[in-house]
């Protein structure tokens, strides 16, 4: 009797102990975000106070208040009133994000439906290349895409960055996951009750697919919100650059409108990611990881 009670208690600490090293590697995840929004509120001089030693390269080690010593949103009214360059960068990333999302909606979603529904000769080699196509990093396509991008005239313009995110294959291989989840005998049912081809997808596939579309829509606009090398690599003129850009162009004596710049970046992600985390773990979860 003595055992059982002893290894009930051993197995509560090992539960407890586990739910408390969670914590804590959260807590280690979130710290950067905390550091940046607290960080945010820095007059100028706790600024030089704080990362001084790390700025100047005098040997020195950054300080970190837990919290500002005389909180000020000086660096928000610098960057939203006196910040031309900024609004400029925001509306270019809008400009570049946006239609990508719209195109990958409007191409991808019935390209997935054809991978999923239709047979047709050569769909499984071309699959297979579309997932090869996105486990392959941007600097291995860099050359290929600059080269077709130039023939195409469409190098430093907006364009360039728009069209192939349209094309992305990511979207499309979650899309497909999440359409063939869909029972067959619903299909068969709607097609006996008269509904064609077209009804089948407008009314059926795509209502009971909306997790996995809406979870390929946050993850791309993750992805080309955050883009970096596709942008410098293919935008020239700094006056198309996104807002991705912005920061890695600010100097140090503006080291308080960075921290501010990051925290306006990080918002629409963050606002996006927490208004769609219900569909992005459904559509995940949909997406072929089964298979």
């Amino acid at each position: 009797m003595a055992r059982i009670k002893n290894a009930r208690i051993i197995r509560w600490l090992k539960g407890k102990c586990g739910r408390v090293l969670l914590v804590i590697l959260a807590l280690l995840v979130w710290l950067p975000v905390l550091i940046l929004l607290i960080c945010s509120f820095y007059g100028e001089q706790e600024i030089i106070d704080c990362f001084g030693g790390v700025l100047l390269s005098n040997g020195n080690t950054a300080k970190l208040h837990a919290l500002p010593s005389y909180p000020t949103l000086k660096g928000y009214v610098e960057l939203l009133l006196d910040s031309l360059g900024f609004f400029v960068m925001f509306w270019n990333s809008c400009k570049q994000v946006f239609p990508i999302l719209i195109g990958q909606v409007l191409i991808g979603v019935p390209a997935a439906w054809a991978f999923a529904h239709f047979v047709f000769p050569g769909k499984k080699i071309l699959f297979h290349l579309y997932m090869l196509l996105m486990i392959l990093p941007f600097q291995v396509t860099m050359v290929s895409s600059y080269l077709v991008l130039n023939k195409m005239n469409l190098l430093d313009t907006h364009g360039a960055i728009i069209l192939p995110g349209i094309f992305a294959t990511f979207s499309v291989f979650i899309i497909t996951k999440t359409f063939r989840e869909i029972p067959k005998p619903l299909l068969e049912a709607a097609a006996i009750d008269g509904a064609g081809e077209f009804r089948i997808f407008r009314y059926v596939a795509v209502p009971m697919a909306r997790p996995g579309i809406l979870s390929a829509i946050i993850l791309s606009f993750l992805e080309y919100w955050n883009a970096i090398e596709q942008p410098m690599t293919f935008l020239e003129t700094k006056s198309k650059w996104p807002l991705s850009l912005y920061l890695p162009n600010i100097t140090v004596d503006k080291m308080g409108v960075s921290f501010c710049a990051s925290v306006i970046m990080m918002l629409p992600a963050v606002l996006l990611f927490l208004w769609g985390q219900s569909y992005l773990e459904q559509g995940i979860a949909a997406s072929g990881l089964k298979e």
